[in-house]
């Protein structure tokens, strides 16, 4: 199924060459598939992956492994902001 998976800032880097813009790209994953996946197959790394929204919804952390998306879900990932 097909998933958009949008990784903003520092993540980006880890968006699959096929990328559709600098923080998007359209991916193919299996049914079932859970976020927490997604994270492990992009080598994002977890502590990186603050805060996570599927189609505009924020998901706790403690659910994040347990939710599974659903064809054309967005999924989008942002690092912890830092500034000062």
């Amino acid at each position: 199924m097909q998933v958009t998976l949008k990784l903003f800032a520092s993540l980006n880097q880890y968006l699959p060459a096929s990328k559709i813009s600098n923080v998007e790209s359209l991916i193919e994953v299996p049914e079932g598939t859970n976020i927490g996946t997604v994270i492990h197959l992009y080598k994002i790394p977890e502590k990186s992956a603050h805060l996570v929204l599927v189609n505009g919804k924020y998901i706790e952390p403690a659910l994040r492994m347990g939710y599974i998306l659903q064809e054309d879900d967005a999924l989008a990932i942002c690092p912890p902001v830092a500034g000062g």
